[in-house]
């Protein structure tokens, strides 16, 4: 195995493996490492069963480095983004807005699939890459850096030599920690649940997001399954409530999720494990090093509201391939860097404010506050114009 290459992509998660094939489909030699095997069939131990919707400018991010081709027959499009407040005195919708992704553009806000198979699909893809090395199973461990190149130490003894370190290694990332790179964490006590339901009242490709307290109840589509409308969903809660939750016996469980849902789709039943996320904000004081990149939850983190997380990791991606090919002979250099953190710090610093603060205001429990939340819904929501910004802004449309 080759031990030099043009960029060392540290994490082999979703973000990771999409940055391998959009650099190695530029021409770039890629190595991607990352400590664990993959999960990729949907009932396996370790399967990752939350959901990513990927936004319009990530599907097309994907479509041109080769995966959307692998992707398009399992996506659930979404057409419209439903926001429902049941912050009343009883868990029933007593404001509901649809934001329809018609109003902007002629296609869906996004399409959702599930984690897990985005993983198998992605490494199928890399796998016809020639100038892509998957190393699972192996971890960076150190970083050494110099003006010219960076030296990255794997778990299995060996050394990769790389113009630049892609870190896309996660919250608690070894190689921000290496390049000894501050981040400031914010924890609300909050955790998320995380599965799939099937349901008898068809989802018709609009996601649904309800709020009351605790934190959003979110519903995507998914294809059907087992000859039923299914969906994914994530439902926040305060972490003792949540970790209560998830200790139902699942007819409970199902009960307890058909009520928090307020019935909108039928009796909601399980259709695969439940698992459970810690649920933060975090961002990095600064997305460069010396031959170093920050990127997805690396550099950012946040609560799973909007469809931004990932589609903000691809913001980063899209920004640093721009970068590297305008300039390919710096790749990796002082300046491709500075101008890698000037493109992104300030809107990512944005966004995980933005983020933040719906966040609070979804988890919410005194009722003259929830009754405030819902008279704003309805007073954004009547204003067009605010309406269409708003769903460019999620988009990430300038």
């Amino acid at each position: 195995m080759a031990n030099t290459c043009d960029i060392l992509i540290s994490g082999g998660g979703i973000a990771g493996l999409t940055a391998a094939a959009a650099f190695a489909s530029s021409g770039f030699s890629v190595i991607c490492a990352d400590p664990a095997p993959p999960v990729t069939e949907r009932d396996a131990e370790g399967s990752d069963l939350r959901t990513t919707a990927f936004l319009q400018p990530a599907q097309a991010l994907l479509e041109r480095c080769g995966i959307w081709a692998r992707l398009a027959d399992h996506a659930a499009p979404l057409q419209v983004m439903r926001i429902v407040d049941a912050g009343g005195a009883r868990p029933e919708p007593r404001v509901v807005k649809d934001f329809n992704a018609a109003d902007i553009s002629g296609q869906p806000f996004g399409w959702n699939l599930p984690n897990w198979l985005l993983r198998r699909e992605m490494i199928a893809r890399l796998a016809e890459l020639p100038n892509v090395d998957l190393r699972f199973g192996t971890a960076t461990t150190a970083l050494f850096t110099r003006t010219d190149e960076a030296r990255v130490s794997l778990s299995d003894g060996s050394q990769v030599t790389a113009k630049l370190v892609v870190a896309c290694d996660g919250r608690n990332s070894p190689m921000r920690q290496a390049a000894a790179i501050p981040v400031k964490t914010t924890r609300y006590g909050q955790k998320a649940l995380a599965f799939a339901v099937t349901h008898p009242v068809p989802h018709e490709n609009i996601s649904t997001e309800i709020h009351r307290s605790g934190g959003p109840f979110t519903l995507v589509p998914l294809p059907d399954y087992q000859g039923q409308p299914s969906s994914a969903i994530v439902w926040m809660e305060r972490g003792p409530k949540a970790q209560e939750l998830l200790n139902l016996e699942p007819a409970a469980f199902e009960a307890a999720m058909t009520t928090r849902s307020c019935g909108l789709f039928g009796d909601l039943k399980l259709a695969s494990r439940r698992t459970i996320w810690p649920i933060i904000s975090q961002s990095a004081e600064r997305l460069n090093g010396e031959r170093l990149a920050l990127m997805a939850e690396a550099a950012h983190v946040v609560p799973p509201i909007g469809a931004q997380g990932l589609n903000m990791s691809l913001g980063d991606l899209r920004s640093l391939l721009e970068l590297a090919e305008a300039r390919p002979e710096g790749l990796g250099d002082a300046q491709m860097l500075a101008a890698y953190h000037k493109a992104r710090h300030n809107e990512i610093m944005l966004r995980v404010k933005g983020i933040d603060l719906l966040n609070r205001t979804s988890m919410l429990a005194p009722r003259p506050l929830r009754d405030l939340r819902a008279f704003g819904l309805n007073a954004l929501y009547s204003l067009a114009p605010v309406r269409k910004t708003l769903m460019q802004m999620g988009l990430g449309v300038k």
